[in-house]
């Protein structure tokens, strides 16, 4: 967490299909931070940059004016860039807009900024200019396959909301853009304005960016049987019981082998694949909002004991349940339910 006077430049391409909220979304985020600082000077700043005067033409029929050409921008005092996407939907699928203007001056810039930034599938821009080579990325989950193809070199995680590898962060689609820029904000700032700047903007601080990019009530809305939408309500709802696959299928009135081909056909996973990316998820929120022992933690989500609960978490997020509430939380204090031996090796 950076402590400077002066506020931090934030520059955002535009162009001519650029989705709307990958500009705004961000630019909201950073514009209530700063003022939520008051006059400390701590704050930040946010420009557009675009091709020249005229008006660009926002993929949902937004327009914006830039404040400065490409041209006339060096990156000189810039601390964050931030590249937005742009989707064109055609009839062999979606493809991801990148601008060639844009693509040039990014690459131009980005070696004297702080830190580089996209959006949704500017991602696809950053690869292209570079930017991404050996590093792991995530983009609009229509686009990641394609940047994947394009750029061998990229390790494309398709299902992360955000992933940071400094100085490059890169966001999932939309309206990911906002929980990328609230992390930003914590990172610059601390957890505590974050929160304060996501309390201020009416919303839930943000999605940890190794969280999905659909939520659990996206995919019960995604599927076409409504029973198999009640049923995922009704787990989400009893992560702390025991849940087997005899007692769902009863539930359902189903064998268990129909009810097991019902549910990866409908869900696109196992049900105890399903229970365990839920309870790790219901965890996660758990960790950062309460100070409640891992061990707690673990039981309320269902969990038989902290070493299991310590494997899935870790399975699901890379880190242990200690490490990410250390980073989610500020003010995390050590869990004296875990020993450093469990806490490091689970």
């Amino acid at each position: 967490m950076g402590r400077i006077s002066q506020p931090r430049r934030i520059v955002l391409a535009v162009f001519d299909g650029v989705e709307s909220l990958d500009v705004t979304g961000p630019a909201q985020v950073f514009s209530a931070a700063s003022r939520l600082l008051g006059r400390s000077g701590r704050g930040y700043t946010v420009e557009l940059v675009g091709a020249g005067p005229a008006p660009v033409h926002c993929a949902g029929g937004v327009r914006l004016l830039a404040d400065s050409a490409f041209a006339d921008s060096d990156g000189e005092g810039v601390d964050t860039l931030v590249v937005p996407g742009g989707l064109r939907i055609r009839p062999d699928g979606v493809e991801a807009v990148v601008d060639p203007e844009v693509l040039t001056w990014v690459a131009r810039v980005a070696p004297r900024v702080r830190r580089v930034v996209s959006v949704c599938a500017g991602a696809h821009t950053l690869a292209a200019a570079g930017l991404l080579a050996g590093r792991r990325a995530t983009t609009h989950w229509a686009t990641a396959e394609a940047l994947a193809e394009r750029h061998a070199d990229v390790t494309v995680d398709a299902d992360a909301v955000y992933v940071r590898a400094d100085p490059v962060w890169t966001g999932a689609g939309v309206s990911a853009g906002i929980d990328m820029s609230l992390a930003l904000v914590a990172d610059d700032h601390g957890r505590r304005h974050a929160l304060s700047t996501a309390k201020w903007m009416v919303m839930y601080l943000q999605r940890p960016g190794d969280q999905s990019q659909f939520s659990a009530p996206l995919k019960r809305q995604s599927t076409a049987r409504a029973d198999i939408a009640e049923l995922l309500a009704w787990i989400d709802a009893h992560l702390a019981e025991r849940l087997t696959v005899p007692a769902l299928a009863a539930r359902m009135r189903l064998g268990e082998r129909q009810f097991a081909r019902v549910f990866v056909r409908e869900t696109g996973s196992t049900p105890a694949a399903y229970l365990d990316a839920q309870r790790v998820h219901a965890a996660r929120r758990m960790l950062q909002d309460t100070d409640l022992t891992l061990a707690a933690v673990g039981t309320r989500r269902g969990f038989g004991s902290v070493h299991s609960f310590h494997r899935a978490f870790k399975r699901h997020t890379s880190v242990t349940p200690q490490t990410y509430r250390r980073h989610f939380t500020s003010t995390a204090a050590p869990d004296p339910a875990v020993t450093p031996q469990e806490t490091e090796n689970p």
